[in-house]
């Protein structure tokens, strides 16, 4: 019961007839999978054979680089989808390993339902193109900015971004230097680092729970 109300959270499902909801629920075609923190939900290069949709929690899309550095490539809260560009296509294996950042619940579609599901409701189907469209193009734009990025560049790029969000150049941070250090795609050593320098150089100032851009 709790995961059927989960449901109706989500846009997408919310385009389908409740009774084929109930149907699907019924007969086990809609699955319903529970991950714990931190659980690997997908590794690099697993098959993809089934839409996955975030009905609570948050996903991340993670690599780890030569150095050995824990990129995260993209994160998913609710109703996001995994797998929709994917899993049409002739080469539809995971690129990256996907892990669960805290409790999650995501229902299971495989590739036969959803494609019945498609041509039976076309607003479903408009839906769902639209998302897998928008979202490739954000997840090419996120990984084009970190490619060849230096630790300070992706540092400053993600302090400008929260100066905009919070009207400060003063950012609280919502994540320890280690998360921080995950997002950015480096070591917590080197990130530490990096702070040190810049700081040394007059360009921010910091302590465990803020940054500061110093302007000149």
């Amino acid at each position: 019961m709790q995961h059927e109300k989960l449901i109706k959270n989500s846009a997408l499902i919310k385009t389908i007839n409740s009774e084929v909801i109930q149907v699907h629920v019924n007969s086990g075609k809609f699955r319903f999978v529970s991950y714990s923190k931190d659980s690997v939900i997908h590794f690099e290069n697993e098959p993809c054979t089934k839409l996955e949709i975030i009905l609570s929690g948050r996903v991340a899309v993670e690599r780890i680089d030569e150095s050995g550095g824990l990129l995260t490539i993209a994160e998913f809260v609710l109703d996001d989808l995994l797998g929709g560009n994917l899993l049409f296509s002739k080469n539809s294996y995971y690129p990256m390993t996907v892990i669960s950042k805290q409790k999650t619940i995501i229902l299971e579609i495989n590739r036969e339902i959803l494609f019945d599901l498609f041509c039976k409701n076309p607003t479903f189907l408009r839906m769902y193109l639209e998302y897998v469209s928008d979202h490739v193009y954000i997840l090419g734009d996120k990984i084009k900015h970190y490619v060849n990025r230096t630790i300070r560049e992706s540092l400053l790029n993600f302090i400008n971004y929260e100066i905009k969000k919070q009207g400060s150049n003063h950012i609280k941070l919502n994540m320890t230097k280690k998360a921080l250090a995950e997002k950015i795609g480096v070591q917590r050593t080197s990130l530490s680092r990096e702070l040190a320098k810049m700081r040394q150089d007059g360009l921010v100032s910091y302590d465990e729970k803020s940054i500061t851009l110093i302007k000149h």
